[in-house]
């Protein structure tokens, strides 16, 4: 488990960053979330597995507002946000990945993460250029280091490889310093070295951001988290340490007897 003390130190404070509280979630008959009861620490990182149609993107979208609770109360960190919109939730500290790239092609990679920086900071409506001192530039450069696209830099995101386009995505949803970031499968369509370049990116994460990401490859899943939590047609299944999931007999009988060793 990564930065253990760390992790246990702002548990310690007892600040919660996420608590969803008997959440649901109605599409006319179709019950896609039920009761849903989660927890997660400040600093925490949390997989969120199952299989397809589980429940794991519209928990998602029950978090983040694009498709509010039909019952049930979200809060972040502390605070009652299942009547907030979607941008008073990210003013909040709240980013999110999404399955299908929504990246703007004609841009490069440093516009690109400048333009998000620049969106969530407080000059954000100012149409003067950038100054080679401005804050949110700099936040740029960081991030570019931050998910290892030094080399690729000045190119347009329409030329990256798929991989490249999936870290740039991690380095948008963590403009503005997020305490709270969903991913969500970030890993698809990675070759086997690109999945160890992500599992690297979310490993080195400062310890404060807290993250929950859905996965479908447990390798990546279990060695970047603290905790996971199993779903099933709506439900919790199961939760507990990455070990202790690996190892459970409902769990591989459900989910990793497809395909995992």
């Amino acid at each position: 488990m990564p930065g253990t003390d760390a992790l246990s130190r702002l548990q310690g404070a007892g600040q919660h960053a996420l608590e969803l509280e008997a959440v649901s979630r109605y599409f006319g008959a179709l019950v896609a979330l039920a009761d849903i009861n989660l927890t997660l620490g400040a600093g925490e990182r949390r997989a969120v597995l199952g299989s397809n149609g589980a429940g794991k993107t519209t928990l998602f979208n029950a978090i983040t507002g694009d498709f509010p609770p039909t019952t049930g109360r979200v809060r972040l960190f502390g605070e009652d946000v299942t009547d907030l919109p979607v941008h008073e939730r990210i003013r909040r500290g709240l980013r999110r990945t999404y399955q299908i790239s929504l990246l703007f092609g004609g841009l490069s990679v440093t516009d690109s993460i400048y333009l998000a920086c620049r969106g969530v900071s407080r000059r954000r409506f100012s149409l003067r250029r950038a100054r080679r001192d401005d804050g949110a530039m700099h936040a740029a450069e960081t991030l570019i280091g931050a998910v290892n696209l030094e080399e690729v830099r000045d190119h347009l995101v329409s030329t990256l490889a798929h991989g490249q386009q999936r870290q740039l995505e991690i380095a948008l949803a963590l403009a503005g310093a997020p305490r709270l970031t969903l991913l969500d499968e970030p890993a698809a369509g990675l070759s086997p070295s690109e999945r160890a370049d992500l599992v690297e990116i979310l490993q080195s994460l400062p310890r404060h951001m807290s993250y929950i990401i859905i996965e479908h490859d447990m390798d990546v899943a279990l060695r970047v988290a603290d905790s996971v939590t199993m779903m099933n047609n709506g439900r919790i299944f199961k939760e507990g340490t990455p070990d202790e999931i690996e190892n459970a007999p409902e769990v591989q009988e459900l989910y990793l007897g497809h395909g995992h060793g």
